[in-house]
């Protein structure tokens, strides 16, 4: 009876290790799927950058075949091309400074589930940093493209 005892404790107590483990992936894969749209959004930023970049590239050459008063009306443009650099960049930093804010969450999050610690001091703050970041990210790609359509404005209207 003993013998049935131990080995009932035991496999209790591999079960209940089991189902921690397994609440600490739950609790921590959620965060996950907000790292799959942040991937999503840094592609089609680095995207935009691309293409910004093309256009600066022709713009730059059309310049150097244009006499003076077409170079200063393409100098223009040139000028807005290198803000809407500036904006993307700096929406590409910070959505990628809210990858990883998110990712560190998503690590403590599983330490905290696996090791019964209450780490919510850290999780919160953490996540609404990243989340001020992701923000601050769209608010600037929304500046960007509101510079390309104002730069185009008969092509969208």
């Amino acid at each position: 009876m003993l013998l049935a005892e131990i080995f009932t404790s035991r496999a209790l107590s591999e079960q209940s290790a089991v189902a921690g483990l397994s609440r600490a992936i739950q609790l921590s894969v959620a965060p996950v799927f907000l790292l799959t749209g942040i991937t999503g959004l840094l592609g089609m930023f680095t995207t935009r950058l691309a293409r910004i970049i093309d256009r600066t590239r022709f713009i730059q050459e059309a310049m150097e075949r244009s006499d003076l008063a077409q170079a200063k009306r393409l100098r223009g443009t040139l000028e807005v091309q290198r803000r809407r650099t500036f904006l993307i960049n700096r929406a590409i930093l910070c959505t990628t400074t809210t990858a990883l804010l998110v990712a560190g969450v998503i690590a403590v999050l599983f330490i905290s589930a696996v090791a019964a610690l209450d780490l919510t001091a850290i999780v919160v703050p953490v996540f609404v940093l990243a989340m001020a970041s992701l923000i601050i990210g769209l608010v600037l790609f929304l500046l960007e493209v509101q510079l390309a359509i104002r730069q185009n404005p008969l092509r969208y209207y």
